[in-house]
């Protein structure tokens, strides 16, 4: 019996089992950035330890930067301080740091794969619950928290419960104006935004097959809204033509032993999967969220949902929404207001 991508990463990556039935994983590559690391920083300073391995970690400023001024100090004294910090303790640990004026300073989920850091058969951490961005390229990736940023700086290690897999085939061809935000959309509708709790989810068939690099990070990334702690798709030819050339990614004869390396870690054809689930991409309409989380979502020619016509448990969310919202029940989603900046993405959000 063959293997999925995960048992596979999972197995290759144990230090060992723990005593409470959890995985001591190695971690290949740690992303940090300025608002999670600097109390992880503090607590490493505090039991008096080092960065154990930090050529495997690399940092950049990306959540509190300012958009509207580009010299330093900045007006913004929290900002300002924050990546001061990340300044002072990537040069004191060593840590690769992409600063604002590098010109590879960006959203960590976007540096890793420019970089060529991201590649398949790895697994990766980072303090931001959309790590799952990089699974994309057929990695491991997930959120951590601060105490957990603290313990992959001091071991380059990690306690975790071991997933269960969940293959989600999207077989078909999707019609004109739908696209990858459209396709995660309407999973978290079928599935729910705690369907993934405990999962990991591996995306695949026709349509993902046939993504750019880009698409697929764009169904990564929102694994976490729909309760997984990991989204990933199978490497390919795509992944491949990405990574060639970029600045991280193997050169000369290692290129053609990393290709060779990164497919043995595609799920098989004769793995298990704990679930899976097919949908059709000719059902998936133009999506968008008429409420305040990402399950709530309709398809664009769809009319707001009517509590009335909802289970028990669903009603108190609907209400909760529409209050929020200010939306009025069965009215037609198309033609109202978006709140948000975020593209087909209403969720709650201090835009208006």
């Amino acid at each position: 019996m063959g293997k999925n991508l995960l048992e596979k990463i999972w197995d290759a990556r144990t230090v060992r089992k723990l005593p409470n039935g959890q995985t001591q994983l190695f971690i290949d590559i740690h992303l940090v950035h300025e608002v999670t690391s600097p109390q992880a920083f503090g607590m490493l300073k505090e039991l008096g330890l080092k960065v154990r391995y930090p050529k495997r970690t690399f940092a950049t400023v990306d959540h509190i930067v300012p958009t509207d001024e580009n010299k330093e100090p900045y007006s913004d004294i929290l900002a300002d301080a924050m990546i001061s910090a990340m300044r002072k303790n990537c040069k004191d640990s060593g840590i690769t740091f992409f600063d604002t004026h590098s010109g590879k300073q960006g959203i960590l989920h976007v540096v890793g794969p420019e970089q060529g850091i991201t590649q398949p058969g790895t697994t990766i951490a980072c303090g931001d619950s959309h790590t799952s961005t990089h699974g994309a390229f057929g990695t491991i990736a997930f959120g951590i928290g601060t105490s957990q940023i603290r313990d992959i700086l001091a071991t380059q290690t990690i306690a975790l419960n071991k997933l269960k897999v969940r293959r989600i085939n999207i077989d078909g061809k999707l019609a004109p104006g739908v696209y990858a935000k459209d396709v995660i959309l309407h999973i978290i509708r079928v599935l729910g935004v705690n369907g993934g709790t405990g999962y990991a989810y591996e995306y695949g068939g026709e349509v993902l097959d046939r993504f750019s690099m880009e698409e697929r990070m764009t169904v990564c990334n929102m694994s976490i809204e729909g309760g997984a702690r990991v989204g990933y798709v199978n490497p390919d030819s795509t992944t491949y033509e990405y990574l060639l050339g970029r600045a991280y990614s193997p050169k000369g004869s290692a290129w053609e032993d990393a290709v060779e390396n990164w497919k043995t870690f595609a799920s098989d054809e004769d793995c298990d999967y704990d679930d899976i689930v097919a949908i059709r991409a000719e059902d998936i309409a133009p999506t968008v969220t008429w409420g305040i989380n990402p399950g709530q979502a309709i398809f664009i020619d769809e009319n707001i949902p009517d509590p009335d016509q909802t289970t028990d448990d669903e009603k108190n969310n609907v209400l909760e929404a529409l209050d929020h919202m200010k939306f009025v029940p069965n009215s037609p989603i198309k033609g109202k207001k978006n709140r948000c900046r975020f593209y087909r993405f209403v969720y709650q959000c201090p835009y208006k």
